[in-house]
């Protein structure tokens, strides 16, 4: 198949490498624009346009993907086939309808749940047992597209979202390579999507890491394990703010108000929250590195008494 891939970060990179080495002949990429990044402003490439240079693939950087210079440039392609993994902009029904066998899309979650940006953090926030990818064909909605093919996996119970996103990528990259083979072969069949049941896993930005202990010890870890690696996790303790990596807890009747730090040792911070105690486990203080608590109270103090906010 000639195939046009559309896709940005290192997610979409698994699936790129997977189509060039089962022989599709991917005749263009298109990502978004480069970004200046850092302090000086360095030009940074998006991860997807660094592995297609290394493959000698052409590519294309349209700040708005819909503009009519776009579209042409789809047309010169004479594409079979347009694929997209977290490309981060919505397509026309113009290019939509531009390819023989359609667009389709690789999304890592069971749709037609957690449509949207962030699936992976969400399903984890929101303590969810399993996950995977769907393929699906492209339509005008937000990831509402016809279904083609599913995988699904396990979210182990201290997995993160870094962690869980290394496994979809290239659960993903292997799922497009067996839809497009059974596509060009006439052998699926689409499924609508339960529209009815849909949900939404939004945006991320960094304030939904602020631990609230008020919440219950499971939302608490699921919240710190759902925003690794990024936006991470944070509360205050005496004005500083203090990066949360991982914790632990323990469900139960304890005296003390919520917030407040119960006691520190080998085993943890431990803080009251609303239903037990939450037991910091790794953390980082303001222009120091990341510490489990063993290395943290070596060279430092905790109040016990005072609150965490």
């Amino acid at each position: 198949m000639r195939v046009v891939f559309m896709g940005t970060p290192d997610f979409a990179v698994s699936t790129l490498d997977r189509l060039h080495e089962n022989g599709h002949d991917v005749v263009l990429v298109i990502t978004q624009p480069d970004k200046k990044r850092g302090r000086g402003k360095k030009v940074s490439f998006p991860p997807v346009k660094e592995r297609a240079l290394e493959l000698g693939i052409e590519v294309f950087q349209p700040s708005k993907i819909n503009k009519e210079e776009s579209v042409e440039k789809l047309r010169e392609a004479n594409l079979d086939v347009i694929v997209v993994t977290a490309f981060g902009q919505l397509v026309s029904q113009q290019i939509l309808d531009l390819p023989k066998y359609g667009c389709i899309n690789v999304h890592a979650s069971l749709l037609p749940y957690y449509r949207g940006a962030a699936p992976i953090n969400w399903a984890i926030i929101n303590g969810e047992k399993e996950s995977g990818v769907t393929t699906m064909m492209m339509a005008r909605g937000l990831d509402s597209g016809d279904m083609l093919l599913k995988a699904k996996v396990n979210i182990g119970e201290e997995e993160t979202a870094g962690e869980l996103y290394d496994r979809l990528k290239e659960l993903g990259a292997n799922l497009l390579v067996e839809t497009l083979n059974k596509l060009e072969n006439g052998a699926l069949l689409a499924e609508e999507q339960n529209h009815d049941i849909a949900t939404y896993a939004p945006i991320m930005d960094k304030s939904l890491g602020h631990i609230d202990f008020s919440k219950s010890c499971k939302e608490i870890k699921n919240l710190v394990r759902g925003t690794q690696p990024w936006p991470g996790c944070y509360c205050e303790y005496k004005d500083n703010k203090i990066k949360i990596y991982k914790v632990d807890y323990e469900t139960g009747q304890f005296n003390g108000e919520v917030g407040q730090i119960l006691s520190a040792n080998s085993d943890g911070i431990k803080v009251k929250c609303n239903d037990g105690i939450i037991a910091i486990k790794e953390l980082q203080m303001p222009g120091k590195r990341r510490m489990n608590i063993k290395e943290f109270l070596a060279g430092n103090t905790v109040e016990i008494g005072s609150k965490l906010k």
